[in-house]
């Protein structure tokens, strides 16, 4: 019944073009299913098909008329800059020779025999061998993610590198072997490999780039070339053809344009290459304004996300750009205008704030590194496209130094430091306040992409604060795809996020995995980044019964250290009301009079949390809920670790009510803090040290139909008053 419910919201976050389209696709791929084992003929596949194999392999490995971005002498000059992380790329080769495969959180798993690609030993599955489109990855009882990550073949270019940098045949034989092993196990259209043109796209890739490596190798013989050009041929028909459409054309699209793009640039032999790069840069071209928005924020509303979809776009900007042909403008662009973004969220020294999803895809694997990061990523941005702000935040690595060197660039020098402050992204829904070492980021923003927002996380109006490089409170990351519903739901619900959840229900409605039924639509009151303010509500609890609206304030003056966040629900009835802080997991809590102290390993305080309200209001903290999955922290997909999550709790208040909370990093700590809710305002007073505070905010207008009466201004207005220091 539950796969029922999925299939239900899935139709509905559908319109009829787009129902009409997949039904159409239905039909035609069970058609196609007995074709897709017949082998296409040379006459057809090639553009001279009277050309031999070995004139083929002779024209492959002299890089005739084709980009090329491995190659031995480069890989030589690279060793020599990079020795460590060459290094480490040997080693990780080394694993690969035993098939010893880490992905994601999972414990390292080992084939003591040949790799067995449909086989997932840490889950002791065997995915079927039928037609790809029949199986249905939702209900397997293994992680698909742990298969399609094996299937991608992104270990191939650590073992073309360690045979370019050691001369050792045993990685270029090993190279070879796993791709005949891998062709004669996974014919097109067969098994897990090829479920979803996206698979085909991002391996088609790391396939073409580690051949590159590989050209010189004495075990490329003309019939493992002809053997390969055609599954990357069949990969790039399945990206054309089941490309990504409607609501379903985020981040996967652009992974099987970048696949096609790459296929047609670096094999001109086939019949189609031309049309196939046209067609893929076009349509990149497309996205990257749609999917990289105006301001520099990924569309999807995460960041692991954007740093891939950029990151494809530039491996195809590369190839363009090494084949002598211009890169549209809006390919470039946008991975410059991507970077702008995040390079002025993470500065020179602040943490990456996680929000959304974050698979921990490559678009391309050529480090020995386990997550792509964002200062890497920045790194091969500057090497691609002279990116000074992407130089001034960056940490070069490996990859940024074969995109430089194919380009001819030098390592650049260390850029002078950048000095980000604060900012609004107006359509990523992304506002920074900055002061000093201290930064705070409010999430005003849409729920994610398109219809079905799959990445995104009811996280609306979040806050999220660091100090000094520092994260203090932030996001509790992904959790889980598959492997742990449980985890997958937590990490996706509003409880988990520094936010406010009533009545414990999210604030939008989860219709699947990666699928939102119903989305919370944020409005943006005011944002003054002088004053360090910002003011914005949601609708999310708007469907309730009794609807309430939920307002947020964030307060954070450049010249005081304490952050003021004010929660103002408006609406009827009563209801639970729930604050959320979620502390990083170095970080211990306990509460006190006020609220909650977090310190660090050594007993040291670094962040007070301060609490109060206009209705009865009990601190609740939780640390590693098996139950509920709240109090955990994700760094990385399918691994977590126990965390404070530290907050306030009224059991059954009646709305309206108001709540303060007061985040002081540091020593010090606001004490003594009080909300009164008047019929025009909001009033927070407290104290810190000698001096008494208040910050006075306007209320906005009623929610229609609710039980408040009485007109309220819509504007907001804050005064600070400081009558001194109080003696008592």
């Amino acid at each position: 019944m539950r796969r029922v419910g999925w299939y239900v919201n899935r139709l509905r976050a559908m319109g009829p073009q787009e129902v009409a389209g997949r039904a159409g696709r239905m039909a035609a791929g069970l058609a196609r299913e007995a074709l897709e084992r017949r082998e296409v003929p040379d006459e057809r596949l090639l553009a001279d098909p009277h050309r031999t194999w070995d004139a083929r392999l002779a024209d492959f490995r002299a890089g005739t008329g084709r980009p090329v971005l491995l190659d031995r002498a480069t890989a030589e000059k690279l060793a020599a800059e990079y020795p460590e992380d060459t290094e480490a790329v040997v080693a990780a080769a080394e694993r690969v020779l035993e098939h010893r495969f880490t992905f994601f959180g999972h414990p390292e798993a080992r084939y003591d025999g040949p790799i067995d690609w449909s086989y997932d030993p840490l889950a002791d599955v065997r995915w079927p061998r039928m037609p790809s489109r029949r199986i249905d990855h939702r209900v397997g009882t293994g992680d698909p993610k742990w298969i399609w990550e094996l299937n991608r073949l992104q270990h191939l270019p650590w073992l073309a590198q360690a045979w370019l940098v050691t001369g050792d045949r045993r990685f270029a034989d090993e190279a070879l072997d796993q791709l005949d092993d891998w062709i004669l196990a996974n014919p097109p259209g067969t098994g897990i490999a090829w479920r979803g043109a996206f698979e085909a796209g991002v391996r088609a890739i790391a396939v073409t780039v580690a051949l590159q490596g590989l050209a010189d190798a004495p075990g490329l013989t003309p019939e493992r070339y002809r053997r390969v050009v055609r599954v990357l041929a069949a990969s790039a028909t399945a990206c054309r053809r089941d490309r990504s459409r409607f609501s379903s054309a985020n981040n996967h699209l652009v992974g099987e344009m970048a696949g096609l793009a790459v296929v047609g640039l670096c094999f001109p032999e086939l019949a189609r290459a031309e049309r196939w790069t046209a067609l893929a840069v076009a349509e990149l071209a497309t996205q990257a304004d749609l999917q990289i928005l105006a301001d520099g924020a990924g569309a999807e509303q995460a960041v692991g996300y954007q740093v891939f979809t950029a990151e494809l776009l530039g491996v195809v900007v590369l190839l363009l750009e090494l084949a002598g042909r211009p890169a549209p403008p809006a390919l470039r662009a946008a991975v410059d205008r991507s970077a702008t973004y995040l390079a002025s969220l993470v500065g020179p020294d602040d943490p990456t704030p996680r929000y959304g999803d974050d698979d921990e895809g490559f678009a391309l694997r050529l480090g020995p590194e386990p997550l792509r990061e964002v200062r890497p990523h920045l790194a091969a941005v500057a090497a691609l496209t002279g990116h000074r702000a992407a130089a001034a935040c960056s940490v070069p690595d490996l990859t940024a130094g074969w995109f430089g060197k194919a380009r001819g660039v030098p390592r650049p020098e260390p850029a002078p430091a950048l000095e980000p402050g604060s900012f609004h992204a107006e359509q990523g829904g992304l506002v920074v306040l900055r002061a000093g070492d201290r930064r705070v980021t409010v999430d005003v923003g849409p729920l994610g992409y398109l219809s079905i927002a799959a990445h995104g996380h009811a996280d609306a109006l979040a806050v999220t604060l660091s100090r000094g490089g520092r994260e203090l409170v932030g996001d509790p990351g992904t959790g889980s795809y598959f492997a742990h519903p449980d985890w997958r739901t937590a990490h996706r619900g509003t409880r988990a996020h520094p936010t406010v959840a009533v009545d414990d229900r999210d604030q939008s409605v989860m219709g699947g995995e990666f699928l939102w039924s119903r989305h919370a639509r944020t409005t943006v009151e005011e944002v003054d980044l002088t004053r360090g303010l910002v003011h914005a509500h949601h609708d999310g609890y708007e469907a309730l019964e009794a609807p309430v609206r939920h307002h947020r304030w964030v307060v954070a003056p450049p010249d005081e250290a304490t952050v003021l966040v004010v929660d103002l629900l408006e609406g009827r009835g009563q209801h639970r009301v729930r604050t959320s802080w979620p502390l990083h997991p170095g970080l211990r809590a306990a509460p006190d009079e006020d609220g909650h102290l977090a310190t660090d390993g050594t007993g040291a305080p670094v962040l007070g949390l301060t609490h109060a309200a206009t209705t009865p209001w009990i601190h609740h903290h939780v640390r590693g809920d098996e139950e509920t999955h709240l109090g955990w922290w994700s760094d990385r997909l399918e691994a977590r670790e126990p965390s404070w999550l530290v907050g306030g709790l009224c059991e059954r208040g009646r709305v309206p009510l108001a709540v303060a909370t007061l985040l002081t990093p540091g020593s010090e700590r606001a004490t003594g803090a009080s909300v009164q809710l008047t019929d025009d305002a909001v009033v927070v007073g407290w104290s810190e040290g000698r001096r008494t505070r208040e910050v006075r905010l306007d209320r906005p207008a009623p929610v229609a139909g609710t039980d408040q009466a009485g007109d309220r201004p819509r504007d907001t207005h804050l005064q600070h008053r400081r009558p001194g220091p109080r003696h008592g």
